[in-house]
């Protein structure tokens, strides 16, 4: 794996490395057999976009969904209007409720979500700017969610949580790989 990349490194070292961590992720995803779905908000299709810069990703990639509204998070994924007005489009529910409902109107195996708040608005009391959530949903395989906070400007915190996404994704299938149970 390459080295850590900081909040400061110059957004081409950002973007190489999230197309890096795509193709490895790719790899883990064609080794088992199986295709992604991405549900993206706040990354705008950075992860979809990535995971498809590689010839033959149709290997791997199934479909992705940029769901930037409540309304489409609702209308395209399934996510229940009850969790968005009580805990918000930024949750943890919402981002477990999103990777389930990409899962479930897919023909994929696996996928993630990201909804988050890029900025330089959008901050709430208790979400500040750079706050992303992640969900990771695999069939007969428990759901994970993750939320982190980024440094940075918008383009940084956007790369930033691409780039957690998909390191995560390949964790996680990885895991699923060692413990069918999981």
């Amino acid at each position: 794996m390459s080295a850590t990349i900081t909040p400061d490194a110059p957004l081409d070292d950002l973007e190489h490395e999230v197309f890096e961590a795509a193709l490895a992720l790719g790899h883990v995803l064609r080794a088992r057999g199986w295709l992604i779905a991405c549900a993206e908000s706040c990354t705008g299709g950075l992860v979809s976009r990535a995971l498809t810069e590689t010839g033959g990703a149709s290997e791997w990639f199934e479909r992705g969904f940029v769901t930037y509204s409540n309304a489409s998070k609702v209308d395209q994924l399934g996510v229940s209007a009850d969790t968005l007005n009580r805990h918000g489009a930024v949750s943890e529910l919402t981002a477990g409720e999103m990777a389930d409902g990409a899962l479930a109107r897919s023909r994929a195996q696996f996928a993630l979500s990201i909804t988050g708040i890029a900025g330089p608005g959008g901050a709430v009391p208790g979400k500040p700017v750079g706050t992303v959530c992640f969900g990771w949903a695999a069939l007969d395989a428990g759901l994970r969610t993750e939320t982190v906070q980024f440094p940075g400007a918008r383009s940084s915190v956007r790369a930033l949580a691409a780039l957690h996404a998909l390191r995560r994704a390949r964790e996680r299938l990885v895991e699923i790989a060692m413990s069918p149970m999981a």
